[in-house]
């Protein structure tokens, strides 16, 4: 049985799992959301053994303009949150070419957390802040690049918040207001309705 299959015939035991529990940090699997993402690119250094899923991230387009949705399998982890996990340390990876990197090189993700309300908290490393490009462009890119890597895999989860070494941030370089958790923006996507 493919990871693909297996997360989508347990998706109804993660539902039951949510509800019964009452919050939304530890399911028995990932959601996912349908993709259509234009690229497929493959982690060389990940066993064949390993499970995997097909997961949507978000890089910059060749222009430097907009995210584009790439398509990369990544480990298939038990629960709502290591597989946010994955996901996110995947999305920090970078980028296959053409696209390019909307984070810092050296970001970590420190911690992955989600509320009983189902909002997602993402706690990178200094690193984000210390060496962010700047921009208001850069930054839109940078901080929905995560949303959106979150929002896309995981259905269950409608907001995002990123923090900055465990504390709540202002923002990455000035623009971008990270105060409160925010909601997929799909303007800042290429080919997805959004941006052109």
């Amino acid at each position: 049985m493919t990871g693909r299959r297996l997360v989508l015939l347990s998706s109804g035991a993660v539902l039951s799992s949510l509800l019964a529990l009452g919050c939304s940090n530890e399911g028995d699997a990932a959601d996912t959301a349908p993709r259509t993402s234009p690229v497929v690119a493959t982690d060389p250094a990940m066993s064949a053994e390993v499970p995997r899923i097909a997961a949507t991230l978000f890089f910059a387009s060749p222009d430097g303009r907009a995210l584009v949705p790439v398509l990369r399998e990544v480990a298939l982890a038990e629960g709502l949150v290591p597989q946010g996990r994955e996901i996110l340390n995947a999305q920090l990876q970078g980028p296959p070419p053409p696209y390019g990197p909307v984070m810092p090189a050296g970001t970590q993700l420190r911690a992955f957390y989600v509320t009983e309300r189902g909002d997602a908290f993402v706690d990178l490393s200094f690193a984000t802040d210390a060496r962010h490009i700047g921009g208001t462009s850069a930054e839109l890119l940078a901080v929905y690049a995560i949303v959106h890597a979150v929002t896309a895999n995981l259905t269950t989860i409608q907001r995002v918040q990123i923090l900055i070494d465990g504390r709540e941030a202002d923002t990455l370089a000035g623009h971008v207001d990270l105060r409160r958790p925010l909601e997929p923006d799909m303007s800042t996507v290429r080919g997805a309705g959004g941006a052109r």
